[in-house]
């Protein structure tokens, strides 16, 4: 017997048992995506607005006509700055992080989106192969944050294999295209052949703040600003980077297996 097989008997499983049953998803004491309360916003204050480097908080009417800021989740990137400067506990820390959303303005506070738009999503549910998916992930310009994540999906701790989801190095057999970076001027044309050579249906993952909206560097001469605009996009996967847990539970939103959590920028409970 080799030393190695010795000792995964003697270790037994390393794999966590979540999401199929209870038990723990890798994520605990990490912090997420910010809470927000506007109901604690004090009137005229513009600390969180003045902080936020990606402008996902903002005063939408230049003469602070409203007293609260409008937030948008597809642009923040939890470095947590606002929950940093906030005088009033508007803005505060939470754990936060499963917030793979159907339609971009689930993103954005106060907004809710139409039904339509989780057609796709059902139709996934209704497959005949809804235990098995192949994903292939394009990096679209990424500072590599993304991709430290995904790696971390085939560590023996998530076993991204026991759920039946496996990466493929062809379009031609994938179900799934995942895309991280804002999209570069350079990437724009390959990833669109790429989309265009996955059969249908398929489905598509904008992973990563930088793929929601651009993240921080986004919208200069030599990228984009994210998916939108380049090709459909099915689930919107917000962070910086998302953890492995929030690729998973996007991943089982498309195959009906995790439900949506985030909906008008509130987190269900």
């Amino acid at each position: 017997m080799s030393l190695w097989t010795w000792f995964g008997l003697k270790e037994g499983t390393a794999s966590t048992d979540w999401p199929l049953k209870d038990g723990d998803d890798g994520q605990s004491g990490v912090l997420g995506m910010p809470r927000y309360d506007p109901s604690k916003c004090k009137t005229q204050c513009e600390v969180c607005v003045e902080a936020c480097v990606t402008h996902a908080i903002s005063f939408v009417s230049a003469a602070h006509e409203v007293a609260t800021p409008e937030v948008d989740w597809g642009r923040c990137i939890a470095c947590q700055r606002c929950t940093q400067v906030c005088p009033t506990g508007a803005f505060a820390e939470s754990a936060d992080w499963a917030l793979g959303v159907s339609a971009r303005r689930d993103l954005k506070w106060g907004e809710t989106a139409p039904e339509q738009h989780t057609a796709k999503l059902e139709e996934g549910k209704d497959r005949a192969f809804r235990r098995s998916l192949h994903i292939r992930h394009v990096d679209a310009g990424s500072c590599n944050g993304c991709e430290s994540e995904l790696q971390a999906l085939n560590n023996p701790f998530y076993n991204l294999h026991r759920l039946g989801i496996f990466f493929t190095p062809s379009p031609r057999f994938a179900d799934v295209l995942l895309v991280t970076g804002p999209v570069t001027k350079a990437m724009q044309g390959p990833l669109v052949e790429t989309w265009q050579a996955m059969p249908a249906p398929r489905w598509v993952i904008a992973t990563g703040t930088c793929a929601v909206s651009g993240g921080v560097s986004g919208g200069n001469y030599a990228s984009g600003t994210g998916l939108d605009g380049v090709i459909p996009v099915d689930v919107y996967l917000p962070g910086c980077p998302p953890n492995p847990a929030a690729l998973i539970h996007a991943l089982l939103m498309i195959v009906g297996r995790a439900e949506q959590r985030m909906r008008g920028g509130r987190i269900e409970r």
